[in-house]
């Protein structure tokens, strides 16, 4: 299984990462990375964390979890030995790259549930602009199953997180409602990806997305890892945080050097 990318990140994609705040990759990690995780998914699938959540509501299924690399060595492995931190820290033009926490997102053929509209970083402890997501897919995703993106929303202010499942907002947090985006789609320029295992989407953290269900005869397992890099600072916000998950024994500015936070590549 690759170390290191499968082809060298252009340089190009750095300055379309930071006009669109985000950037699709192709052909990132090899056959061996796709048949190891997909196995690791499963196994993760039937025996979940104490953070595993059934989204769907109705029709299908959507199946998440948080910090399986504390609990999988598969999730532990793919963290330090796989190219995900240096492509990371290379779109980010990071000098180095601190791992944050995974999340495992599944959504099974027919399942109608929607990933509501959202920014990412406002649901965590950590300040900073260099802060990201890797979205790594180990089946097929049409264009239409794809994660959606509201094309430069990475520079707009923080709108109030909320709980996905009735839609109320975190408490406390002080920031105003998100707009809706459905509602106003035409108004702005949305981007998804058809994607083939192997390939990755690297997403800047306060970037607007969500998706639509799956309505494709593919399964749609995915692994997102979120990473941070030179300016990220943890940061204590007012009200509801959901990441971390634990005390990472920091102080609110500190940088993000600890066990929880480890450094994992460096330019």
């Amino acid at each position: 299984m690759n170390r290191r990318p499968l082809t060298p990140v252009p340089e190009e994609v750095a300055a379309v990462y930071a006009r669109d705040g985000i950037v699709c990759l192709r052909g990132m990690f090899d056959a061996g990375w796709i048949e190891f995780m997909g196995e690791a998914v499963d196994r993760a699938m039937a025996a979940p964390g104490a953070h595993g959540e059934e989204y769907a509501r109705s029709g299908g299924r959507f199946f998440g979890d948080l910090d399986l690399w504390q609990r999988h060595e598969p999730f532990r492995h793919f963290v330090f030995e796989s190219p995900a931190a240096e492509i990371a820290g290379t779109v980010m033009r990071s000098s180095k790259v601190n791992f944050f926490y995974d999340q495992l997102l599944v959504k099974e053929p027919g399942t109608t549930e929607r990933t509501p509209w959202h920014q990412d970083q406002p649901y965590w402890a950590v300040a900073g602009r260099q802060v990201c997501s890797l979205w790594v897919p180990f089946d097929p995703v049409a264009e239409e199953t794809c994660v959606e993106y509201v094309a430069g929303s990475h520079a707009w202010p923080a709108f109030s997180p909320y709980h996905f499942a009735d839609g109320t907002p975190y408490a406390g947090t002080g920031l105003p409602a998100l707009p809706d985006i459905e509602a106003e789609r035409e108004r702005h320029r949305i981007l998804r990806f058809a994607l083939e295992p192997g390939d990755c989407l690297v997403f800047q953290a306060m970037i607007l997305h969500g998706a639509p269900g799956n309505r494709s005869a593919h399964r749609r397992r995915a692994l997102a890892t979120r990473w941070t890099g030179d300016d990220a600072r943890y940061c204590v916000r007012p009200g509801e945080v959901a990441i971390p998950t634990s005390d990472p024994g920091l102080a609110d500015g500190d940088i993000m050097d600890c066990q929880l936070f480890p450094v994992v590549w460096r330019a």
